[in-house]
């Protein structure tokens, strides 16, 4: 058996719902300009990882792999834009087919767990189940904030649906961090998948989950003008996906390990040169392409794991066929969410009459109404009445992830154990460096700083959990 070479082809999807890593000739170190990018934008970018010697196989490629070392890859697929001149009406009849086509093969005889919120791509999930669907859902609301599940139990009349509702507590991200550090290997921070907090709870309603991931970036445009040069398209999307405090965070460690060059710099750089090699004019559906190849795989499918980890997922945005159908449906069309929004008016019209949260007490049929002079005095009692809630509750009411794990005495104590009490850690990233942020958060603007914290959390975890990787 000496010297057997074990041999497999692979085939990526077009959005992979996993990261597959794959081994390649390079010193096992640390890739610390990967890792700068990592605290900036919340993700590793293109082939990346932690690891010199370990890369991220690529979406819409098919790869033979030889003892675990790619040995040839070929792309199978590449996004365009090839607009047909269809009407609003013909493209809604197109995508009702295939997502009604997509949803049964994936979930005939599936004891389904329908995740339902405010949005559309939720409900637009709810539209396409049927009677005959063996169906339960859940909705989730913080502690100390508004009722979010208002809108899910509206759905859940409406298709006669049972619906639990959870309250995600403070604190619950330190009774269950190690748990999701092994599951998404700290490829994504810990603060944003909050159904970790009743994962025991909700994976009991079924055998697969049925998601909506991706719906709002294939089924909308990004907001750009199209007439924009691409030196200017990069600055859009480095506008985009860089977060709040990132950028600080991550030239302070370009900094610390000597990098040469400049953080920024080597950022804008990785960026032009991968959307240059997306060979498309327009510039909104460029951007959907590049945030679909690079941001989906790295963040949203590092996240799933969360779900995956527990049961199959069934991802309609995600599959092969949606994403060639994006390609071939002009961006006048799908500005707005009009797809989705006709498809749910269609659909269930009933389903399209309960208030649209983003525009809320508007619906579906009357949403564009919501920045006409005449919705002045509502909007303004909808107003009164936040400030009247956050009086009950004592204060501002919790609207972001990170407030629940990182606010209040409980927290800090833990967040500090964490990040502090963690010796592997400083093997990579000095204290001082680690206690500059922290009190940054504390003392400065804990709204900018909260990204850079939960990213040295993240990092701390990994090192912990990687003490021999890091010492190298």
């Amino acid at each position: 058996m000496i010297g057997l070479k074990i041999f497999k082809q692979l085939r990526i999807p077009i959005i992979p719902e996993r990261q597959t890593f794959i081994k390649k000739e390079a010193p096992h170190i640390i890739n610390f300009k990967g890792v700068c990018i990592f605290t900036a934008i919340g993700f590793f970018l293109e082939k990346d990882t932690y690891f010199n010697d370990l890369e991220v196989l690529q979406p819409a490629t098919d790869y033979e792999i030889e003892n675990n070392f790619s040995k040839n890859s070929n792309p199978y697929w590449q996004w365009h834009y090839a607009p047909r001149d269809i009407s609003l009406k013909q493209a809604t009849e197109e995508f009702a087919h295939l997502f009604e086509k997509i949803t049964h093969q994936k979930l005939k005889d599936k004891k389904v767990i329908l995740p339902l919120s405010g949005g559309l791509d939720s409900r637009t999930q709810a539209a396409v189940l049927g009677k005959d669907s063996e169906v339960k859902c859940y909705s989730y609301k913080f502690s100390d904030s508004f009722d979010e599940t208002k809108y899910s139990k509206e759905i859940c009349s409406v298709k006669k649906f049972q619906l639990d509702e959870f309250v995600i507590p403070k604190g619950y991200l330190w009774r269950v961090i190690e748990k999701l550090a092994e599951i998404n290997q700290c490829y994504a921070d810990f603060t944003h998948p909050r159904q970790m907090a009743v994962i025991e709870e909700i994976k009991n309603l079924g055998n697969i989950f049925f998601l909506g991931h991706w719906g709002d970036v294939l089924f909308d445009d990004n907001g750009t003008i199209d007439d924009i040069s691409f030196d200017e398209q990069v600055e859009v999307l480095l506008k985009k996906i860089l977060k709040s405090g990132g950028l600080e965070l991550a030239e302070s460690l370009w900094v610390y390990w000597g990098l040469e060059g400049n953080f920024k710099e080597y950022l804008k750089e990785r960026i032009s040169i991968l959307l240059n090699n997306i060979k498309i004019e327009n510039v909104n559906s460029r951007i959907r392409a590049f945030k679909s190849m690079y941001w989906a795989p790295r963040w949203t499918s590092a996240n799933m794991n969360v779900f995956s980890n527990f049961h199959p997922v069934a991802l309609p945005y995600y599959d092969d066929e949606m994403c060639k159908f994006i390609c071939s449906i002009p961006e006048s069309l799908l500005a707005g969410r009009q797809i989705q929004i006709e498809y749910i008016k269609m659909k269930n019209p009933q389903l399209a009459k309960i208030p649209w949260q983003s525009y809320d007490p508007l619906n579906l049929y009357t949403y564009k109404k919501f920045t006409n002079k005449s919705r002045l005095p509502s909007r303004a009692i909808k107003k009164v009445k936040r400030i009247f809630e956050e009086k009950i509750h004592g204060g501002k009411l919790t609207t972001r992830n990170w407030e629940i794990q990182f606010k209040g005495e409980g927290n800090d104590s833990e967040l500090k154990k964490q990040i502090f009490g963690n010796e592997n850690f400083f093997k990579l990233i000095p204290e001082q460096i680690v206690k500059n942020f922290y009190d940054k958060f504390r003392t400065e603007d804990e709204v900018y700083y909260s990204h850079p914290l939960s990213m040295l959390l993240t990092l701390s975890l990994f090192c912990k959990n990687n003490l021999s990787e890091v010492s190298g």
